[in-house]
């Protein structure tokens, strides 16, 4: 396993307690100094477990394992063959995916893990915007000058706090969820049909707009026309303008997040007010949100995450190492004299989350985006 080189990066790809599910199948493991201490994970927690801690553990390695990207200098230095299991943001890192594809790295990404029953112990997406959504209702409660709950006390009643979310995936709920526990009132809208029932399901009040549905695959939400945007967002303005804090988690895999509210909805918001906007780094469903920062739009304040899910490392480590445990252990084979790295690319989670291979680009969009449409490797 390698240490996390990204600035701010705090999580780690395997904690302690997970080495030995690895182990048990034959493999030995090696961690790289300082590799889980931003998750308060010490070198020696790894060696107790069963680890090595060594400087550079890729080499050799079968498989590396990370949560961001390897470097393009250590990718330059693996052996033709090695595997690598990594968030690997396709859109935004050609020129890594073009190094991994030269290199002769065979490549998975975790985000790409198809959204079936099946690899649901494997979404990396999903148990990383668990934490992002959690974490999103409390900087709300705490950058929001007033109690979340209603308080009845001898001195008179303190109304609750009233919380609109946009955006019900499992970021959106968990925000829904962790408001509704702290004793807000919640409101949220999503463009999916089926979403108002899930928010229904956490105690929250579905918004009905009246406007046409977006299903997308995988459960995520269509694009939509400018159009219908511009309506959705005066449909939602006086929702917005009463809510003492907004919570914004809407996203489209590996496009621009969708602008949801304007400055001009912001500025119609209430002395005191809070914005939190998750999709901040891919754009923003904000607008004037600014990633990492906290800036003031009219009288309210706008919070833009940045990396959200390494602002809580323990669990994000945690439910992020099971899931990369999983994917590797489902392309382990009993090779008979110890565990063989055999990925079955018939099977549907590999080939799925396979970005290179061979020395050729196997997803396709990928491919496409690079190289044009030509013959070789597909899918």
């Amino acid at each position: 396993m390698a240490a996390e080189t990204r600035e701010g990066e705090t999580r780690v790809a395997l904690v302690p307690e997970l080495v030995g599910k690895l182990t048990s199948q034959g493999y030995d493991v090696a961690v790289e100094p300082g590799a889980g201490a931003g998750a308060l994970h010490a070198d020696a927690d790894y060696v107790a477990a069963g680890a090595q801690v060594v400087d550079e553990p890729w080499h050799g390695a079968a498989v590396v394992v990370s949560v961001n990207p390897l470097d393009a200098s250590v990718v330059r230095r693996l052996p033709e063959g090695t595997a690598t299991v990594s968030f690997l943001p396709v859109n935004a890192s050609l020129d890594l995916v073009t190094d991994l594809r030269d290199c002769g790295i065979t490549a998975f990404a975790m985000e790409l893990v198809p959204r079936i029953s099946r690899a649901q112990s494997m979404d990396a997406l999903s148990s990383q915007s668990l934490v992002s959504g959690y974490r999103c209702a409390i900087v709300a409660a705490g950058l929001l000058r007033r109690f979340f709950p209603l308080n009845m006390t001898a001195a008179g009643t303190v109304p609750p706090a009233q919380v609109v979310v946009l955006g019900a995936g499992v970021a959106g709920l968990q925000a829904i969820a962790t408001s509704k526990r702290l004793g807000a009132v919640v409101k949220a809208y999503d463009v999916r049909a089926a979403a108002a029932e899930e928010i229904r399901s956490m105690g929250a009040l579905a918004i009905e707009l009246e406007l046409e549905t977006l299903e997308g695959a995988g459960g995520y939400a269509r694009e939509m026309t400018e159009d219908r945007a511009q309506r959705q967002r005066d449909l939602l303005s006086p929702h917005i303008a009463g809510a003492d804090a907004l919570i914004t988690t809407a996203a489209v895999p590996g496009r621009r997040a969708p602008l949801l509210v304007t400055a001009a909805m912001v500025e119609q918001m209430r002395p005191g007010s809070v914005v939190v906007d998750l999709a901040a780094e891919s754009g923003g469903n904000v607008e004037g949100a600014l990633p990492g920062q906290v800036v003031r739009i009219g009288a309210a304040q706008v919070w833009g995450g940045a990396n959200v899910p390494a602002q809580m490392p323990g669990p994000a480590s945690r439910l992020y190492a099971q899931n990369v445990v999983n994917l590797v252990s489902l392309m382990t084979r009993d090779g008979g004299e110890g565990p063989a790295f055999a990925p079955d690319f018939d099977d549907e989670i590999v080939a799925g989350s396979c970005v290179t291979r061979d020395g050729a680009i196997w997803h396709e969009p990928t491919r496409l985006a690079l190289d044009g449409p030509a013959e070789g490797a597909t899918r």
